[in-house]
């Protein structure tokens, strides 16, 4: 996986936005104003994914190189290796999930206007 392809890949969600607000390295992607993704852009080892909480820790018992989400809720956040040891499909699986948690807490109103 490569930040490129996964950034493209975010970016061509109804209603995503990027930026970069707690530092210059940090990569959030956002629908709704919400974060569902967060990574760094010098050293893309790791994303950062809301995950469904009974979800989350079977994922982390399945994989090594999915755990408890560095610097973020360690119970709805996973931290999930790009680095070859959990599969690439696996990550945008997970990437889809964590949009859809994301989107699904937004107003109605706010979701009609990403989705119509």
């Amino acid at each position: 996986m490569t930040l490129e392809y996964f950034r493209d890949y975010c970016l061509a969600k109804p209603g995503v936005t990027e930026d970069t607000p707690f530092d210059k390295d940090a990569l959030c992607f956002r629908v709704g104003n919400k974060i569902f993704s967060i990574c760094s852009i010098s050293e893309f080892q790791y994303i950062n994914l809301k995950c469904d909480l009974e979800r989350a820790v079977e994922l982390r018992e399945q994989f090594e190189g999915i755990t408890p989400g560095y610097h973020m809720n360690k119970q709805q956040w996973n931290s999930v290796s790009t680095i070859g040891n959990v599969p690439d499909r696996l990550i945008l699986e997970l990437a889809d999930h964590s949009y859809e948690l994301i989107f699904g807490s937004l107003t109605k109103k706010l979701q009609a206007e990403i989705r119509p």
